[in-house]
């Protein structure tokens, strides 16, 4: 038995249905299309001219008297969620408002399987990390070349390149999808990050850097630093980023003749999420849980149609 406070896995596993936050919206019907709100959008706002009228309308929800037809990508035949710099505020405001309610749906009954799996997995890899965590601390030298291209100011600029590359090219290239796309992202990573904040404020873990070698690796939560953005490891940061971004560029170009595109983004993220391991910054199960935060968020919440 790992010596960890009993009460931690159960505490722990409570703010790990966050985790799942939206990542059984498979289950919801996503083949209703999305409603087009008729709202103005920016000057330097593309209109995403990618779009075909689908011969369905749908009427709006606030307005029974009123309908607009849905728009579908002409590529895939799929429905197909849009957002630009106007919309970009409200649709944060949307998100946060499902993702923080996600518990009432677990209380009626909803979405328990994925959400057991999720929360399963975090609380077996916690039990694991006493015995997983002093392997990687031993081995680390062996990891030197590989965490000197991930180090963590690298790695935040590699997140925040990716939206920052297609939004600069699909200007330049009038492309309405790529410059719809860093939108997307950059609205997945901000709804991934304020639940990763949260978090990591409750659990405040140790980082097993922060563990003498040798100490224990049981007794890590609520003992690290009361900052969220400093000294604690719970989930973790760089993961729920980086798979939040990858997942919104990925699934936007999924089928559209770019198959190296997903390929591409997934690799990316699984390379960065592994190197918070071998760096000692964070605990196979930090780096899982903000994995699994920032793919269930940006694939069933953000990229959700509406």
């Amino acid at each position: 038995m790992v010596g960890m406070p009993k009460r931690s896995p159960l505490i722990v596993a409570c703010f790990c249905v966050f985790a799942c936050a939206r990542i059984t919206a498979f289950a919801q019907d996503n083949a209703a299309p999305p409603v087009d709100s008729g709202q103005l959008t920016l000057p330097d706002a593309p209109v995403p001219t990618f779009l075909a009228s689908d011969p369905r309308r749908t009427a709006l929800p606030d307005d029974q008297g009123q309908t607009a037809p849905a728009a579908v990508d002409t590529t895939t035949g799929a429905p197909q969620r849009e957002a630009t710099w106007h919309s970009l505020p409200g649709d944060f405001l949307h998100d946060q408002k499902d993702l923080w309610t996600f518990p009432w749906q677990l209380a009626k009954g909803r979405h328990l399987v994925p959400t057991l799996l999720v929360v399963g997995g975090t609380v077996g890899l916690i039990f694991a990390d006493k015995e997983d965590t002093p392997y990687f601390r031993s081995h680390q030298q062996n990891w030197d070349d590989v965490n000197d291209v991930f180090d963590p100011l690298i790695t935040t600029g590699e997140v925040i390149a990716l939206p920052t590359g297609l939004l600069v090219a699909g200007y330049i290239r009038h492309d309405d999808r790529e410059v719809n796309t860093a939108i997307l992202a950059t609205e997945a990573y901000g709804d991934s990050t304020v639940i990763n904040l949260a978090m990591k404020a409750v659990t405040r873990r140790l980082r097993p850097s922060d563990v003498p070698v040798g100490g224990d690796y049981g007794d890590t939560f609520f003992n690290g630093g009361k900052s969220p953005f400093k000294g604690s490891s719970f989930p973790s940061g760089h993961s729920t980023a980086v798979w939040s971004v990858a997942t919104v560029v990925a699934e936007r170009y999924r089928h559209r003749g770019k198959p190296w595109i997903p390929v591409m983004c997934y690799t990316l993220a699984t390379a960065i999420s592994f190197s918070r391991i071998t760096e000692s910054a964070h605990f196979p199960s930090d780096v899982w849980l903000g994995s699994a935060l920032g793919y269930s968020i940006a694939k069933y919440q953000t990229l959700k149609p509406r």
